[in-house]
């Protein structure tokens, strides 16, 4: 992947050139749910250009995309807009005189393989691309006027033709061509362009003068390739570049910050460790905190807080491999990185570094503020292979929980507890404890409903093996998605609590309004409800036939009680018959059970939570009827039990205690 951008959509696309083929979108997020769990290799479609070159995104319309291309199939300064609603493009070249077979010094414009395009950070409709000059158009690519004279060496001992008895000119792979180019976010018409033949210039005036800088460089390499350079989004004098010579055999590691229009620079590469594979290929300035920078090597990812003055590599998970692009998506935070062998990663949620100062790190625990959280909907998803070993991963559906643990604190106890905004708690988790940063999912759910505690075999079926525990779990559990709102987060670290607000925004694109939800979220609190009544009915009823079932074990083994073991019998049939109302127990588990037996009470009710669930809707007439229909059966159930504890269970225990046996117990204590 030549390069790696990212559009504003929500959630957000990738972009990207691979090698020997067209340009690319492929989305950061798909939300599918079931088979298709992933970022399937279809989902990724081209959007015009070509190999090598740029896919840029409009960022006011991601429908937008430039793409730039060269290459083989595609020469000279091929520029195409694609919209993405109907999946055409048009080209716009800059000039569009074929360049095939010509050597450089022929050309009128010299268009490199990857030669830069940026969509203007102050106009949408202002777009530039660079040969030997500096092109712009303000017109979607109708005409191109030039803004620079050539901004290179032009050396002509370069531009010849390439090749010996058999010349290969593809009419892409020249010299002396401007390859890294940007605007200040900071103020419009402050230009930075760097060539792949050691010259940086700089133009304050909207491209009317130039001024080359290149001089004011310690430490220059021979023959550099000015691979990247990031205008500062906080100072417009002020911007990063980094410069590689390994063509040529120096392979240190090349890296300047300059505060000052370029009339001086600094090498910032302090903490980058020489290297073959030190050798400098990007650099990203945070948008969000000033001084927080990325730079991309021949083999790793670095971080600076203290913008460049020192570096830190920043490997976790990702393989070693040249990291070509980086850029951050700033409405999520993350940064996507682009490899030259590895595909695309995306370091999810960059909270944590933004956050992490000197006192964060010299003190025992700290929770850092979460950045929202998008409480997404699942897509319905389509036709994949299985098992593709091509396909993305999905970050969790979740909002992502930071906290920060000293080398004292790690291996402590940690929980995190999520207060609604009303101060009621609707979940805790259990918290990692490793030293440094730890990060924490909260999928949304709250606490589940009571779990149902099955204490006997499945009906005709005592193969069934109930554990150590003499326990089988049955489903029935309901975890409530909370809806979206105003939360907090507290961290709990040896009696130590640390507190932060968190924002959970509603699916921007989900049909349903907030009324809609909050009403499907009534609903669904009322079947957890019944849920848990209807586990404390089944648990209450379980312990009961466990004991009884024990007892006329012993009672069968001792013998001369068969009046007792005949009434405990009789006893659980009674138990049976209102159990069998609200859970199907001929159930075991092996997978076919669902379509051999009829589903009682509790099926029913997680089959209509299901239901309910879906997407942000309002609950259905006939959803509210089914459930008033099984809330019915349901209290029936309960109210039967109560009645049969207080006569046939009391008769029963009072036959017991005759006999001086000991009475048995209603409910777990």
């Amino acid at each position: 992947m030549y390069h790696v951008t990212a559009d504003n959509a929500i959630p957000y696309n990738v972009l990207g050139n691979r090698q020997d083929g067209p340009s690319f979108r492929g989305p950061s997020n798909t939300l599918y749910f079931g088979r298709a769990d992933g970022i399937p290799r279809g989902e990724w479609h081209e959007v015009g250009g070509g190999e090598s070159g740029f896919a840029t995104p409009d960022p006011l319309d991601p429908n937008i995309v430039w793409s730039s291309a060269s290459g083989s199939g595609a020469r000279g300064g091929i520029v195409v807009i694609h919209d993405e609603r109907n999946r055409q493009f048009r080209n716009v070249e800059v000039w569009p005189e074929s360049t095939g077979g010509w050597p450089a010094e022929e050309l009128r414009y010299r268009f490199q393989w990857t030669f830069p395009l940026l969509i203007s950070p102050h106009d949408n409709n202002t777009v530039y691309v660079t040969s030997q000059h500096v092109h712009r158009t303000r017109n979607g690519g109708q005409s191109w006027e030039v803004i620079s004279p050539d901004l290179t060496t032009n050396d002509k001992s370069r531009q010849g033709i390439s090749g010996g008895l058999t010349p290969d000119n593809i009419g892409v792979e020249y010299c002396c061509v401007i390859y890294a180019f940007d605007e200040s976010p900071a103020q419009e018409g402050v230009f930075y362009a760097g060539s792949n033949d050691g010259r940086v210039h700089v133009s304050r005036d909207d491209g009317a003068t130039w001024t080359d800088v290149t001089g004011n460089f310690p430490n220059w390499p021979t023959d550099g390739v000015v691979r990247g350079i990031d205008a500062s989004k906080w100072d417009a004098g002020k911007a990063y570049l980094v410069v590689e010579a390994h063509q040529v055999g120096d392979f240190a590691t090349y890296a300047y910050r300059t505060e000052d229009y370029g009339r001086s620079w600094t090498q910032i590469t302090d903490g980058v460790p020489e290297h073959p594979l030190g050798f400098t290929r990007s650099i990203q300035e945070d948008p969000v905190r000033p001084g927080l920078v990325f730079m991309g090597t021949e083999n790793r990812v670095y971080v600076s807080f203290d913008d460049g003055d020192h570096w830190q590599a920043m490997i976790n998970n990702m393989p070693p491999s040249p990291i070509y692009g980086l850029v951050v998506q700033e409405h999520f935070g993350d940064l996507v990185v682009g490899t030259y062998g590895r595909g695309f990663w995306i370091v999810d949620d960059l909270t944590p570094l933004r956050q992490l100062t000197d006192e964060v790190m010299a003190s025992s625990a700290h929770l850092f503020e979460p950045r929202d959280a998008y409480r997404f909907n699942n897509r319905t998803t389509p036709q994949v292979m299985p098992a593709d070993m091509t396909n993305g991963e999905n970050p969790p559906t979740a909002a992502f929980l930071n906290y920060w643990l000293s080398e004292g604190t790690a291996g402590s106890e940690v929980t995190l507890r999520i207060t609604n905004a009303a101060g009621e708690t609707v979940r805790t988790m259990d918290g990692t404890s490793e030293a440094g940063i730890n990060r924490v999912f909260w999928d949304f759910d709250g606490e589940p409903s009571t779990p149902i505690r099955m204490r006997t075999t499945p009906m005709y079926a005592d193969w069934v093996d109930l554990g150590p525990d003499r326990v089988r779990i049955r489903g029935g559990e309901a975890s409530l998605r909370q809806p979206p709102g105003a939360y907090t987060v507290t961290l709990e670290v040896n009696g130590e609590a640390y507190s932060q607000p968190l924002t959970v925004l509603q699916d921007p694109h989900a049909e349903g309004s907030m009324a809609d939800i909050q009403a499907q979220f009534a609903m669904l609190t009322e079947i957890r409800n019944d849920l848990d009544d209807a586990a404390v009915a089944i648990n209450r009823i379980e312990w009961i036939r466990r004991q009884l079932q024990d007892l006329v074990t012993i009672l069968e083994d001792q013998g001369g009680a068969e009046d007792l073991a005949e009434g405990a019998q009789g006893l659980e049939g009674s138990l049976i018959d209102i159990e069998e109302v609200l859970i199907q127990l001929r159930l075991t588990g092996t997978g076919q059970d669902g379509v051999r037996y009829p589903a009682k009470v509790v099926s029913k009710l997680g089959h209509l939570r299901n239901g309910v669930e879906s997407a942000d809707f309002a609950p259905t007439d006939q959803q509210r009827e089914v459930h008033a229909l099984l809330r019915g059966l349901l209290r029936q159930a309960e109210s039967d039990l109560q009645a049969l504890i207080d006569s046939e269970l009391a008769d029963f225990n009072g036959q017991l205690r005759d006999r001086g046996l000991n009475p048995l117990i209603s409910q777990e204590q």
